[in-house]
This record gives C-alpha cells, sequence and structure tokens, in this order.
C-alpha cells in the first residue's frame, strides 16, 4: 500500500473531527490533542497500520486545523470513541493482540467482507481472506481491525493458490467460505457465454479446499451455477468432500430484499448437509422485513445536479460522512447493528447525480410503476423500445422487499427508485437493503461502494449459516 491510499481514512477523519469540533467549540484541549494524536500514529509492526500511521504525520504537518481538531476529541466519551476507534493505530493494534476464537474461516474471493462478517458475528476468527480488487481489500482491511494485514491479501487466487499454506495464520481451518465470480451463470447476465473463463475459478477454490482440509465449506454463487452443479458435486466429492447444494432466498433470514443464491455446503466430518438446510429452512421468518423498515430512518436528500461532484458534503445531497438526525430503531436495525445505538454519524449516505429528465420521471412514477407506465411516456428516452427497457427504470416499494441489489448501481440507479424520494438508493441504503451494519464503511470511489456493496453476500444471511455450523463444529473441537 501507498500514502496516497489513505486518503479516504484522513477525508473521513477530518469530517468527524469537524462534527465533534461544532458540537465542542469551547472545550479544545492542548494535553488532548497531545495525546490523541500520539494514540492514532501509534507505532506499528502492521505494514497497513504504519503506513496509515506515515500518512497521518504527513497530513498532520500540513493540515493545522487537522492537528487542532484532536483537542475537541475526548476518548472517554462513549459515542466519540466508537465512531473513531477504527482510525486510531491504538485501538487496532490493541485488538490484533486479543485472544483468538476457537472457531476460524478462511474467505476466498471475499469482496468487501460481507459474509465474512456473518461468520465474524457469530465468533469466528479470520484466519485468512483474499481477493484481486484493491478497493475491496482497503474496505475488508479498515473494518477487521482485529486483523493482521498480512493476513488480507491483494491478489489473484490463482497466483497463491498451491502455496497457500505459506499465507495462513492457522494451519487448522475451521470453515472455507466464499463465492468464486461466476458472471457467465448469471441469469441477469443472458449474453455471456457460458465458457467465461472467470468461471473457472471456483476450480481454485476447489483446489485450495482440497490443500487445506477445513472442516466445512461454504461456497455461494448465483442460481444460473444449477446448470453445472453436479460437475461442481463432483470435482467436491473427489477431494473428500461430502456436499449438498440448495437455493436460499436472503428475504427468509431477515434480509429486506428477495435475493436468490445457490449454496453448497460441503464437509469431511461424515454429517448429513441436509440436516444443515433443513435446519436453516426451520429457522426461516415467518413475515419479511421490509424496505421501509431498512431504510426510511435516513436522512431525507435529494439527487444531485452537478456531475462529478462527490467528494462534496451538503445537507442536501449528503456525502461520505453526515450527521445523523434521527435516532429511532426499529427491530431490524437492532438487529443489524448488534443491538448498539444509532451513532451521530452516518456513513456513505449520498445521493448520486441525476439529469433533469430522470429527475422528472423519478417525480411522477408511482412506488411499483416501471418504465412503461404511460405517466412518462412523453419523456421516456427510450419510447420506441420500451418492451425492451421496460425495467430501465422502477420505483421502489416501501411496504415491499426490496428488489435484488446488484453491482449494476455503479452504473446507476434508475432501478432502485426511492419510494418517496425523487432519487436513486444511496450506497448507505443499499448496504442496509444488504443488511450491513451501519458503522461498516466502503472505501474507494463513488461507483465502487456500489460495485462493493452489490457484489456481497448479506450478512445476516451469512450469520444464520455460520450459526448452523457452528453447532456441528463445537462437537468437533
Amino acid at each position: 500500500m501507498k500514502i496516497t491510499d489513505f486518503k479516504g481514512d484522513i477525508r473521513e477523519l477530518k469530517e468527524i473531527l469537524n462534527i465533534i469540533n461544532k458540537s465542542n467549540k469551547d472545550k479544545h484541549s492542548l494535553k488532548n490533542q497531545e495525546e490523541n494524536i500520539k494514540l492514532f500514529c501509534e507505532e506499528s509492526d502492521d505494514e497497513y497500520l504504519s503506513m496509515r500511521r506515515n500518512a497521518y504525520i504527513e497530513e498532520l504537518e500540513i493540515d493545522k486545523t487537522f492537528k487542532k481538531n484532536f483537542g475537541y476529541l475526548n476518548l472517554e466519551n462513549e459515542e466519540q470513541f466508537k465512531i473513531t476507534k477504527k482510525y486510531s493505530n491504538h485501538f487496532c493494534n490493541f485488538q490484533r493482540k486479543n485472544p483468538k476464537n476457537k472457531l476460524n474461516f478462511i474467505d476466498l474471493f471475499c469482496g468487501a467482507g460481507g459474509l465474512s462478517l456473518g461468520f465474524i458475528q457469530e465468533n469466528y476468527d479470520v484466519n485468512f481472506a483474499c481477493d484481486f480488487e484493491k478497493v475491496c481489500i482497503q474496505t475488508y482491511l479498515f473494518n477487521h481491525p482485529n486483523v493482521d494485514s498480512k493476513y488480507i491479501k491483494l491478489s489473484d487466487i490463482r497466483d497463491i493458490e498451491n502455496d497457500i499454506k505459506k499465507y495462513i495464520q492457522h494451519d487448522k481451518v475451521s470453515v472455507i467460505i466464499g463465492g468464486p465470480p461466476c458472471q457467465g451463470f448469471s441469469i441477469a447476465n443472458q449474453q455471456r457465454i457460458i465458457d467465461d473463463p472467470r468461471n473457472k475459478l471456483y476450480k481454485s477454490y476447489v483446489n485450495i479446499v482440497r490443500i487445506l482440509k477445513p472442516k466445512f465449506f461454504v461456497m455461494e454463487n448465483v442460481k444460473g451455477m444449477l446448470k453445472v452443479s453436479n460437475q461442481i458435486l463432483e470435482d467436491f466429492k473427489n477431494v473428500g468432500y461430502n456436499v449438498t447444494c440448495r437455493v436460499l432466498n436472503a428475504k427468509n433470514y431477515g434480509v429486506p430484499q428477495n435475493r436468490e443464491r445457490l449454496i453448497f455446503i460441503g464437509n469431511r466430518l461424515n454429517i448429513d448437509n441436509q440436516k444443515i438446510f433443513d435446519e436453516l429452512e426451520r429457522n426461516k421468518i415467518e413475515s419479511f422485513v421490509t424496505l421501509k423498515d431498512a431504510i426510511s430512518d435516513l436522512r431525507v436528500l435529494k439527487a444531485s445536479k452537478e456531475k462529478n461532484k462527490t467528494n462534496i458534503i451538503t445537507n442536501e445531497t449528503g456525502g461520505i460522512i453526515t450527521e445523523n438526525q434521527n435516532f429511532d430503531c426499529n427491530t431490524y436495525l437492532k438487529d443489524i447493528n448488534q443491538g448498539n445505538k444509532k451513532s451521530i454519524i452516518t456513513f456513505n449516505h449520498q445521493a448520486r447525480y441525476n439529469n433533469e429528465r430522470d429527475i422528472e420521471i423519478f417525480s411522477r412514477l408511482n412506488q411499483g410503476d416501471k418504465s412503461d407506465d404511460p405517466k412518462i411516456k412523453d419523456i421516456m428516452p427510450y419510447k420506441n423500445r420500451v418492451h425492451i427497457f421496460k425495467d430501465k427504470y422502477y420505483k421502489l416499494k416501501y411496504n415491499d422487499v426490496c428488489k435484488t441489489i446488484t453491482a449494476h448501481m455503479k452504473f446507476d440507479c434508475n432501478m432502485y427508485i426511492h419510494p418517496t424520494q425523487a432519487r436513486g438508493l444511496t450506497p448507505r441504503e443499499a448496504a442496509r437493503v444488504q443488511s450491513y451494519p451501519d458503522d461498516y464503511v466502503f472505501k474507494g470511489t463513488f461507483t465502487k461502494t456500489y460495485m462493493q456493496i452489490g457484489n456481497s453476500v448479506p450478512p445476516l444471511l451469512g450469520r444464520k449459516i455460520a450459526r448452523v455450523l457452528k453447532k456441528y463444529l463445537k462437537e468437533e473441537i
């Protein structure tokens, strides 16, 4: 990593300190300033933390306001500590030294870390994680302060699979998890040929399972992979695993989203995987969580009318850090935040740019309306091809589950129009729909945040799977 990779962290921390400063204008302490800077810039043997320290020190020499604002920060204040702790090298150093749990997992193709988070929430530890997208690794590193950065690797899995034992923390692996990129099988991507070379990455997954011999593995993918499921089951059987696959819908497990994914579960403990899926079946919820449950408390925003202005934070369009205005907390929000109170700030809640025509379309549509609605016929940009682009625009329904969140949101959110506001969903709203907690910060450019969220496994679904596996793994400890 380079010092410039921490520009986002510094920008976010500055905004947080500015908000704290506004509420503590007459409480500056030079002693606090010096002590806090020392904690945030604490030395570390960890390469990531050491590089961040250097970035902080460099910026503090340039920006005297940044330096002064550390004097308003009171780390004995629970709220202020909570919203700044992941930016503190002292906190991260301490977390990395904490004793570890007995259960651990390896996440291949970890992305932003949704599936990992589900397992962490059930008290598994990260043994190793990797992805080939730099921005995903930046997000993963920041949000897992208890994991030494040398065990979170930016790499193509094919470059490390045969030497995988060199990279992991613990030789004994409880579970390997992950979803090999398989765009060629996606139902939403029918134009791609089925022999897309990316679909062979699951072979690397199989090879690592063969080498490391975890007790269990969990592999997630698109429903379209059912076409080749027999071959996949055979591949795992050949390396000693009893495997079963089933399509699970995240909405049945408390996620406010209609998201069907194919889940493979395998083990080498002679356990009948059908029993695991049967238990997951019994754990289905009786009534679905709605989109309204997930996002209605978030700050009202307007679409940005200026292109390429995502670095600007305003009350009207939001930003990477905004002040929270609503502290109400329903059952769903308590669940995804594991009982933690809502913070004074909100991360990644920013409306994207839309032109005047799109904003007008958003305004005219009612919830559940799409591109073929007569109310927008006169301004519809695809008038002569409505039959092809009937889903180009779609206004989401508050009192229903959301449609599947996908990485397409990095291009536009016209298929994800907010139910009551003339704009698309923000990254934070999409993250809420995916069941990410509010303190999970997505790094990188604005469009990259959508990509990371759209490609994620909902943590809440991961949590439900991890919980069932834990019963069988504890018997083996």
